[in-house]
């Protein structure tokens, strides 16, 4: 199946996708971002809405300290590791960036707590930046449906960017989060009905 006729079947499915993570500004999201790893969307949003009711900038969360941040985080997981990382993400905000979230990939990733996906997440999706994020979804939608063949994240980024043109990367990738929490599960898919059935390596199998 070629990239413009796979888009399409994308677009059939999921003609408006949006980010499920709630935000207001680049900063919630990229805290947000931070908490979903290895956590549902839907457990970050109900830690959010109470963590951003007082602290939604850098500058206030900086005046938690690091015990009392895991508290408010705890149910998110790793939440020692992922407290770390938003505290010292906050502080280089507010040293080097006047506390404003950068808007390139270069500078976002040298944010603690920050690797290639969740800089492309915010890259995109607060800046409209063009960019792929490979998350769990996409990385088993991509090889499943033999766009990779990679369990590496980068390397299945790099395929994906080189199979698809510039401007389907942003949507694209919110349409394949989608398409694999919702239909392409890692657990008993929904093949019925899929329109790249054909293609599935998956379903071969």
């Amino acid at each position: 199946m070629k990239a413009e006729e796979m888009k399409g079947e994308f677009d059939k499915l999921f003609p408006s996708p949006k980010c499920e993570l709630n935000y207001r500004s680049p900063y919630e999201l990229l805290v947000a971002v931070i908490l979903s790893a290895q956590c549902t969307d839907k457990r970050v949003n109900i830690v959010t809405e109470g963590l951003f009711k007082e602290y939604n900038t850098p500058e206030k969360i900086l005046t938690l300290t690091q015990e009392e941040l895991e508290e408010k985080i705890h149910s998110c997981g790793f939440y020692h590791n992922k407290a770390k990382s938003i505290l010292n993400m906050s502080r280089a905000l507010v040293e080097k960036y006047n506390g404003r979230v950068p808007d390139t990939l270069e500078d976002l990733q040298t944010l603690a707590g920050v690797g290639r996906k969740t800089a492309n997440v915010v890259y995109s999706e607060a800046f409209g930046g063009d960019a792929l994020a490979v998350d769990t979804h996409v990385l088993r939608v991509s090889n499943r449906l033999g766009l990779a063949n990679t369990e590496n994240p980068t390397k299945c980024e790099l395929a994906l960017m080189k199979y698809f043109p510039k401007h389907f990367w942003s949507e694209l990738h919110l349409q394949m989060v989608h398409f694999g929490r919702y239909k392409c599960k890692s657990q008993n898919p929904d093949c019925e009905d899929c329109p790249f059935v054909k293609a599935c390596q998956y379903n071969k199998k």
